[in-house]
């Protein structure tokens, strides 16, 4: 077979041609990114600084998160297109398409989760004296970012040419499965939301529940963290919360106190009826309560027993014990004054001869 070198040179030429220009395609496509990486997008973020709103400085923080390998692969996919089309050129372009896609997919979902950081500190800022709502916002802002994640994935399967129609229905026939394995999950988060909405309790307040007592200090997904009076954290499912009953301190807005005492049975009637004014003197003198009554109460086996009812103008279990004390240490005071003696058990006994 006689070669044709004419042909043989003209395709070489043209094949040369090809190859130099997707080359300087590559490279001016390269020099580009370089220099808007390196100087435009500097200049950029310069302007956004002396600007008042904030949001062009997360625009050009999502661009200055793109590194270098997404505009080196991106620069050699446009430069293929200036080659003669082959099995090489095809082969490679389609594997350069499908790298492209899952690097951008990621910094799509890296600029989704940057904004919904943005948007969370804002709503933080405004509610930053609602520790509670602030402890919700976060949760809601993780479960937004594997949202994001999912359909991300989806959709990144669904243009690697996977039937995402046939995969949706096998996930709905698994989901039952799944559905039961992650029920106690689900459970607590719908609590989560619950405990929310109906704000049977906050961060910062004292809760009893099922003997257990403590400061509320986070509300989480899942769970809710307890700060003991004895230090320890409790974690106690949320689920287990909303089923319980829960005793609220901080919500009191005042506490009625109900303590007794007895005197002996050697004290003179007189000295019985004075005790009641005695009493409420020393409870009227004290800030922050409010007196509600004083009675004799019973003849007990071996006391003339009193019980006092008042109240503290607030559910502070310091100054309430503060009042407690005060109270008990005047009483005792102004008996001594009075000569009335406190009873304590004793036995009489007497004796016939």
């Amino acid at each position: 077979m006689d070669l044709d070198y004419s042909q043989l040179a003209e395709f070489t030429t043209k094949v040369g041609g090809d190859v130099l220009l997707s080359v300087a395609v590559f490279l001016i496509t390269v020099t580009f990114f370089r220099v808007f990486k390196y100087f435009i997008l500097q200049r950029l973020q310069k302007l956004a600084r002396k600007t008042g709103s904030d949001i062009d400085d997360l625009l050009v923080q999502m661009i200055r998160e793109v590194k270098w390998p997404f505009y080196v692969l991106l620069a050699l996919y446009l430069s293929l297109y200036f080659l003669e089309k082959s099995d090489y050129s095809m082969l490679a372009s389609h594997a350069l398409e499908y790298a492209l896609l899952v690097i951008a997919a990621y910094y799509i979902i890296k600029a989704v989760q940057m904004s919904i950081d943005y948007g969370t500190r804002k709503v933080v800022l405004m509610k930053e004296d609602e520790v509670e709502d602030i402890s919700l916002i976060n949760n809601l802002s993780s479960i937004l970012k594997a949202l994001v994640w999912g359909v991300v994935v989806i959709v990144i399967l669904d243009n690697l040419g996977y039937d995402i129609n046939a995969l949706i229905a096998g996930l709905g026939i698994g989901g039952i499965a799944i559905a039961l394995a992650v029920q106690n999950i689900a459970e607590d988060l719908f609590s989560s939301l619950s405990i929310y909405f109906d704000k049977p309790f906050v961060v910062g307040d004292f809760i009893i529940i099922d003997g257990d007592s403590g400061t509320v200090k986070n509300v989480g997904i899942k769970s809710t963290r307890i700060q003991t009076l004895h230090g320890e954290e409790l974690v106690i499912s949320n689920r287990e919360l909303t089923s319980s009953r829960i005793h609220n301190y901080k919500r009191m807005e005042k506490r009625r106190v109900v303590f007794g005492f007895g005197v002996t049975y050697e004290t003179p009637t007189e000295k019985l009826k004075r005790i009641p004014s005695i009493v409420k003197e020393v409870i009227e003198s004290i800030d922050d309560i409010k007196m509600d009554r004083v009675h004799f109460k019973e003849f007990a086996d071996f006391s003339l027993n009193f019980e006092v009812v008042y109240y503290v103008l607030s559910g502070n279990h310091t100054l309430y014990m503060d009042c407690q004390q005060a109270i008990n240490l005047e009483i005792k005071k102004r008996f001594e004054d009075e000569g009335v003696e406190m009873a304590y058990p004793t036995q009489t006994i007497y004796l016939n001869r």
